[in-house]
């Protein structure tokens, strides 16, 4: 019975170490992202389906990704980023956040779309919108909203949520739509004038997506990929855009600087820069606009040709990013 027993152990404890071994050997790849969490999963979870590589992450908001990742810079603790405008990681350059890396299909990426110096890939487009409760329009026989002038009417005094500026990509891009309307000095005029018509500013920038969609708030400015998640569950959501126009965001990838385990990373940034992920989001309904070359857009709601695009360089927004934010602060909600 001893010797039995004492078998039993022994192979309990080989197992044990196997498993340990097992585990130490397994390529792993930690990361943060600012996709929303259920994007990302399926986004990871393909990646790993491709790669034999398993993903940890978290999921943040772009500015708080942001600050965490300088916060870490002396001791990264995760390998890449996905996800968010490029003008965080443009943002992030000045700190050495992210580190230069060339993906193996980098010219299916057109250049407009990726840094110069190789620290972020754009993997899609996400021009902004107006988001509004079709409901709320029929009681106040309002059209929907197509100037960013029909925000400020009074119909919509407490009755607007969209993003913080403090935390959300969605507000600086929001930001950078009204300064190209508008210039500077207008804009944060305008955005005074906004404010009294808001409800709420949300930390996340779709957050205030689903209260538009069950009648809590109605109308608010989002990023497309979140406002068309909406309307594709059959909320009573309709989605316009400004004559004025609104610019758009670069949703991008890249590797930390000192990333722990370097060679999943790369293998990722390959992986999210080639045909494979822009062809998983048109396969799964995930409505970032694709920019990689191969890939056949077929949503006719992600056809921007008769949207007015303004083009506001991701260097340009990386650098103006932290003086933006705290005018905002300063001149708008205070």
């Amino acid at each position: 019975m001893y010797n039995r027993r004492k078998a039993v152990s022994l192979l309990m404890a080989m197992a044990f170490i196997m498993a340990v071994c097992t585990g130490a050997m397994a390529a792993t790849l930690n990361a943060y992202t600012v996709m929303p969490e259920k994007y990302a999963s399926k986004v990871f979870e393909q990646f790993t389906k491709d790669t034999g590589i398993k993903v940890n992450f978290i999921r943040f908001s772009s500015g708080e990704a942001l600050a965490r990742l300088v916060a870490e810079r002396n001791n990264p603790q995760v390998d890449i980023l996905l996800g968010g405008p490029a003008d965080i990681y443009t943002a992030g350059q000045k700190d050495n956040v992210f580190a230069v890396y060339v993906p193996k299909d980098q010219k299916l990426t057109p250049a407009e779309y990726r840094d110069p110096g190789n620290h972020w890939t754009g993997i899609g487009l996400i021009p902004l919108c107006f988001l509004t409760n079709t409901d709320f329009l029929k009681k106040n026989s309002l059209k929907a909203p197509e100037s960013w002038q029909d925000l400020l009417n009074p119909a919509y005094k407490n009755g607007l949520q969209m993003a913080d500026a403090r935390t959300s990509g969605t507000a600086t891009e929001r930001i950078y739509s009204l300064i190209g309307v508008y210039g500077v000095d207008g804009a944060f005029d305008y955005q005074k004038k906004l404010h009294k018509n808001v409800q709420l500013y949300t930390k996340s920038g779709a957050g205030g997506a689903m209260p538009i969609a069950q009648g809590q708030a109605s109308s608010g400015i989002f990023y497309l990929v979140d406002a068309l998640d909406i309307q594709q569950q059959g909320y009573p959501v309709i989605i316009t855009y400004p004559k004025e126009g609104v610019t758009f965001g670069i949703e991008a990838t890249g590797m930390i600087a000192g990333a722990k385990n370097q060679e999943e990373a790369k293998k990722f940034i390959d992986w999210a820069t080639s045909p494979k992920l822009g062809q998983f989001f048109v396969d799964q309904k995930i409505n970032y606009i694709p920019v990689v070359k191969g890939v056949k857009i077929t949503s006719p709601a992600l056809d921007m040709s008769k949207v007015k695009l303004l083009k506001v360089g991701a260097e340009h927004k990386g650098d103006k990013r932290k003086a933006y934010v705290e005018r905002w602060i300063n001149e708008v909600i205070r």
